[in-house]
């Protein structure tokens, strides 16, 4: 009797839960929807750090991953392209490729000879692109990037921004990784994409 007594209870408290959390897990999923459909990106057109034209159709075709950042960030953004450079080089080892956009949300300063430098230590593999601070913006917010100016007193500034990286097949999004993710779950996620 007390068995039976047992699992009643706890088969209506499974019941409740249920009850109480699908509700939640749907609202998830619909703000998940939302944020999918918000990131379309925009139709653009500014230079590589090479001055060659990219736009919206550079990144159709191959799988690509765009990154905006800045070339004066203290600590995510290089760790970010360090970990984008190493998934570059573990998925040449298996013949796979994936072109990777670095955006410059700091044009003012991020001129096309100083990505191209900065890019230099990554061995060219990550494509810089930079211009008027207008159209990055706009680029930017397109893909659900935040950024904004933090000024210090000495007139100094930094840019706290959004960091995901977002990957793109044929030019649409597909899915998304971030610094935090270990590089083993990156690559898996990249790959489904391949």
């Amino acid at each position: 009797m007390k068995i039976k007594t047992s699992i009643s209870i706890l088969i209506g408290c499974l019941v409740i839960f249920l009850f109480i959390m699908l509700p939640i897990i749907l609202s998830v999923q619909d703000k998940e929807d939302e944020y999918v459909a918000s990131i379309t990106g925009s139709s653009f057109s500014l230079k590589d750090v090479n001055n060659n034209i990219i736009t919206e159709q550079s990144f159709e075709g191959q799988v690509s991953a765009l990154f905006f950042g800045f070339t004066n960030c203290p600590d995510v953004c290089p760790m970010t392209l360090n970990k984008l450079s190493y998934i570059i080089n573990e998925l040449e080892k298996e013949k796979k490729s994936l072109r990777i956009f670095f955006i410059s949300i700091d044009p003012k300063r991020d001129t096309p000879d100083v990505m191209k430098n900065y890019l230099s230590s990554f061995e060219n593999k990550i494509i810089g692109i930079t211009g008027e601070s207008e159209k990055i913006f706009v680029l930017s917010k397109s893909w659900g990037i935040k950024s904004e100016k933090i000024f210090s007193e000495d007139g100094n500034y930094t840019v706290d921004h959004s960091s995901p990286i977002i990957l793109l097949k044929n030019g649409k999004y597909s899915n998304r990784i971030t610094t935090q993710d270990n590089i083993e779950e990156s690559l898996k996620i990249i790959k489904k994409i391949l």
